[in-house]
């Protein structure tokens, strides 16, 4: 059994939907399709969130109509009249779930209803994208992963449990693929053990497919993106970017951790453990060979690895009265940046003083200085970048920072990180 996950870029367009079909009609193997939500539909789900918990519920019900009328036009241009009939009946039942959702949403519970309300996406992509299957004659069951994947109640970045939803994995997804049956599932979403619904964090979709590989004794993964592979930067932010044949999971590993976004981060771990390997490829023409992710491979040079993060803030915490930042110190620091759920991005600490730098949420970042201002001195830099470089040469770090004021930089036999303004 195979899985291939099919972002929100493959699915944007009905005709896009129908170039699928090779892909998944031409697989060797039983697939467990796992799908996002179409297009830019995730950011529509989260203005109407945004709108409805500040009270706006009329402009919310309005680009719910919006929204309902986009994909009904999709569905009517993908499938046929029998198929579509089909479809607007379910249809009916999931936007009145919406609706309830935008009108119990509330900010004080931002986030739970945020969760309500953004999980129908993926809901409605695959409605659509298996029933287009059926309709080509392709043996595919819909399954909805909330009765999967169960979780904790930590909304919009929740906690899987893995017991629980490997052994619903097996009992739901198994027992089709036993039938001889394919699949397809979304991904991104779950459910707590009250059903209420849950996301895994954006990008989250690369983490389901690689959990239903790992639950279910896959022997590979593959993403389908709109690039011919990895790429060793993002193409959108770099020129001559160079395609990776094959890396390791280690490599990956440390690009997700450090801000590549073309591998969700929690995405590795599942599929390193149980040694599948993971495949990036491109939808636009298949037969391009992409990149593969494994273990070991034959080679150990690589192109020098670039990740950029923008919008961060760059922090500097002192001791008010002198005293070192040692153990009791970083210990009262670790604390604040953990209760807040604020990863740091790059650290580093002298004397008397801790410097941090990390995502520009304004919120979140309101209450960490909140914080830390009661028993330290806090200065910051503002629209800051950090520039990663895994496998760096002098000649990279110069071209990419040629220009540039560098307010922190650090380095390793490997890797170098920069700050900069």
């Amino acid at each position: 059994m195979q899985v291939y996950k099919f972002g929100g870029a493959s699915i944007e367009s009905p005709e896009r939907m129908k170039a699928l079909l090779p892909i998944i009609a031409e697989a060797n193997d039983q697939l467990i399709v796992v799908v996002s939500a179409m297009g830019k539909t995730t950011n529509q789900l989260e203005k109407i969130a945004q709108e409805a918990c500040n009270g706006d519920k009329k402009l919310a019900h309005e680009m719910l109509e919006l929204l309902e009328k986009q994909h009904v036009d999709y569905a009517l241009n993908v499938l046929d009249e029998k198929h579509f009939a089909q479809i607007v009946g379910e249809f009916n039942e999931y936007f009145s779930e919406l609706q309830w959702a935008v009108d119990d949403a509330d900010a004080a519970r931002f986030d739970y209803s945020y969760d309500q309300i953004v999980c129908m996406g993926e809901i409605l992509s695959t409605k659509i994208f298996c029933t287009y299957l059926a309709s080509q004659g392709l043996n595919y069951e819909w399954v909805d992963a909330r009765g999967v994947i169960r979780t904790d109640d930590t909304y919009r970045d929740a906690k899987v449990d893995w017991e629980t939803s490997q052994n619903q994995a097996q009992q739901v997804i198994g027992k089709l693929l036993k039938e001889g049956k394919n699949v397809v599932v979304q991904g991104f979403i779950g459910s707590t053990s009250d059903n209420a619904s849950v996301t895994l964090g954006r990008e989250g979709s690369d983490y389901s497919a690689a959990m239903m590989a790992a639950m279910l004794e896959g022997t590979g993964v593959t993403i389908w993106k709109d690039v011919e592979g990895l790429k060793n930067a993002d193409p959108k932010l770099f020129n001559d970017t160079v395609k990776v044949e094959a890396i390791t999971y280690h490599e990956v590993i440390e690009m997700a951790y450090y801000g590549a976004q073309v591998i969700h981060p929690k995405t590795i771990k599942p599929l390193q453990n149980n040694n599948i390997p993971l495949y990036v490829k491109c939808f636009l023409d298949k037969d391009l060979k992409g990149t593969v992710i494994q273990n070991e491979v034959s080679s150990i040079f690589y192109p020098p690895l670039i990740i950029l993060k923008k919008n961060q803030i760059l922090l500097q915490v002192t001791t008010r009265d002198f005293s070192f930042i040692t153990e009791d110190n970083l210990s009262n620091l670790y604390s604040i940046f953990h209760n807040l759920k604020i990863k740091i991005n790059l650290i580093q600490n002298a004397a008397i003083s801790f410097v941090a730098c990390i995502d520009n949420k304004e919120e979140q970042v309101k209450q960490l200085i909140s914080l830390l201002e009661k028993d330290f001195k806090v200065f910051s830099n503002e629209d800051v970048s950090l520039l990663t470089i895994r496998h760096y040469t002098p000649e990279t770090l110069f071209d990419l920072t040629k220009g540039r004021y560098t307010l922190l930089e650090q380095k390793t036999r490997q890797t170098v990180q920069v700050v900069l303004k």
